[in-house]
């Protein structure tokens, strides 16, 4: 007997989440292991209704009377649209509540949201205020991709962090917020003799001197002709939880940048928005006919 479905959720999702998360920090990108057992969760739902698994599908056939593959052939077309949903969770967490700083920005994210998939299903069915034009609809796409992820355009002007020499870790790690974590860029060879660079965050403890911290996570330093080194990686620490390894180097540290807020990107896209609806308003309202004179 096979597990509940949900059940079997839950087990891909555990399995797949710490796989998606190394797949990502090895390509420069953090993201919270919450968010990943959304993205695999979303898609093993999503799995219900369009091939190979399909269940929906085949119930719906029974009903419908309908050729199941056909139905979830059909049912997939529909979750094309639904299937990028997950990859937002990845790229704007705020979507799923994390890094919220008050209740302001709370309902920043909930309306912008609100406004964006409203904007992309008008954005899909071609219709607005009116029926829209090709570059209306693409347009509008836009702004709903602004909505939802200002950072995107945002880190093209104004980077999200900066990057710091590995020579200076043992202070940055001093600098660290109690239970915080330090971000690092470092490379070196697996076990398998396969060269790896990614970024890792290193939890550290307690604030302290930043030796003393690095040294309860795990990780003592040397340093060799201007490089920073592993020198040791304890077994079963933090450090080597996160993946770093004897003689690997740290390349550089990444810390967060003082920037202006990404959400400014809002008002370019909504100053868009309302030039669109101000151009679509005039073209309904020569569209509507005048009044008949009784």
């Amino acid at each position: 007997m096979g597990l509940p479905t949900t059940a079997n959720y839950i087990v891909v999702s555990s399995l797949m989440a710490p796989v998606v998360v190394t797949l990502a920090a090895n390509n420069g990108l953090i993201v919270p292991l919450i968010a990943v057992h959304m993205f695999v969760f979303y898609f093993g739902i999503l799995a219900d209704d369009t091939p190979p698994v399909g269940l929906a599908a085949f119930a719906a056939a029974a009903i419908a009377k309908s050729d199941p593959i056909m139905t979830g052939v059909q049912g997939f077309m529909y979750d094309i649209r639904t299937a990028i949903l997950p990859f937002l969770f990845i790229f704007n967490t705020e979507l799923l509540l994390i890094g919220i700083e008050n209740w302001i920005h709370l309902l920043g994210v909930i309306v912008s949201a609100t406004i964006a998939m409203l904007l992309f299903a008008a954005a899909t069915q071609g219709f607005w205020l009116v029926r829209s034009r090709l570059w209306e609809s693409l347009a509008i796409l836009l702004i709903a991709f602004t909505l939802f992820r200002p950072g995107y355009w945002w880190d093209m002007v104004f980077p999200p962090t900066e990057e710091l020499p590995a020579t200076v870790i043992t202070e940055q790690a001093e600098f660290v917020p109690q239970d915080g974590k330090l971000q690092m860029m470092v490379q070196g060879e697996t076990l398998d003799g396969k060269f790896v660079q990614k970024i890792v965050l290193l939890p550290l403890g307690e604030s302290g001197d930043g030796e003393d911290r690095l040294r309860e996570a795990g990780l003592e330093l040397r340093t060799e002709d201007g490089k920073v080194l592993a020198d040791n990686v304890m077994f079963g620490s933090d450090a080597q939880r996160v993946g770093l390894d004897f003689d690997w180097e740290i390349v550089s540290l990444q810390v967060e940048a003082d920037r202006p807020p990404k959400h400014l990107m809002w008002i370019p896209a909504l100053l868009l928005l309302g030039g669109i609806a101000w151009l679509q308003l005039r073209r309904r309202e020569k569209q509507t006919p005048a009044p008949q004179a009784v």
